[in-house]
């Protein structure tokens, strides 16, 4: 199982993946595509390794991201590198640089997500990024050769800017469909935007399980990583669920045996 970490993402799976993984089918036994609605931080994707996949996100600057490193990650480092290590060099290319070049786009969004304050991903009401300075330790943690590596791996999949009833709506028999919506452990709704983009409301989770439910009678094997808080796990009785045994917890970041996580699936056995 190989893992990358060139991005930073808040609810990534990348320290849970001992305990999601074993849950989930190996590469070679999805027939057709392997979907995710929800890439994030894509840690799921990059350990399974798929040989075609769909990946999908509400977060347009993410898959501009995932896009730039596709089609050209050498070019993307070179700019990434050049960008200033100072607090005062961070405000200045997350305020007034501009550029409409997928390359430059790129790796502004890269820089920023590896100097910004803990990784998180916010916008103003303009659509603004406005997360304040993190620092320059987690910058060089990355190289060239890990984008590089990462442009090999998207190379089979299609990238997507999309809501997820659109994604899953166009699975079909033989898809595998891994999710991560936007969740806070033990609660019903995320509703802090603070580390996650965006919100997902109950009515969020109640579209899901019906979209979910939809796939399942036309043969797709899905599993979602999701709350444990009741109300949720209403939504998907008649699913196998599995307690992710070690997670954040109420505190982003930081794990805890109480994680108040759980995996969900439409299938008895891998």
């Amino acid at each position: 199982m190989t893992s990358f970490k060139f991005l930073r993402y808040p609810g990534g799976k990348q320290r849970l993946l001992n305990y999601i993984i074993p849950h989930l089918p190996a590469s070679d036994s999805i027939t057709n595509n392997y979907i995710e609605p929800f890439v994030g931080g894509g840690a799921v994707f990059f350990a399974i390794n798929p040989v075609r996949a769909i990946l999908s996100d509400i977060n347009h600057e993410l898959i501009m991201l995932y896009r730039g490193i596709k089609y050209a990650p050498r070019k993307v480092w070179k700019q990434y590198s050049s960008f200033p290590s100072t607090k005062e060099g961070y405000y200045t290319i997350r305020d007034e640089f501009t550029c409409n070049r997928l390359i430059s786009r790129a790796a502004r969004i890269l820089y920023l997500n590896r100097t910004c304050f803990k990784g998180m991903w916010r916008h103003n009401s303009k659509g603004e990024f406005n997360i304040g300075y993190g620092g320059q330790d987690r910058r060089w943690v990355i190289n060239e050769k890990d984008l590089v590596e990462v442009s090999k791996r998207l190379k089979k999949v299609e990238l997507l800017c999309a809501d997820f009833e659109k994604v899953i709506n166009s699975s079909a028999a033989g898809d595998f469909i891994f999710l991560d919506p936007p969740y806070k452990p033990h609660e019903k709704e995320c509703v802090n935007e603070h580390f996650t983009y965006g919100r997902f409301t109950f009515q969020d989770h109640i579209r899901l399980s019906r979209v979910l439910q939809s796939a399942t009678s036309r043969g797709v094997k899905w599993a979602m990583t999701t709350s444990s808080h009741k109300d949720i796990l209403s939504l998907f009785e008649g699913n196998q669920v599995i307690k992710i045994p070690i997670g954040t917890g109420s505190k982003p970041g930081i794990l805890t045996k109480d994680s108040g996580e759980v995996l969900i699936r439409n299938y008895e056995k891998v």
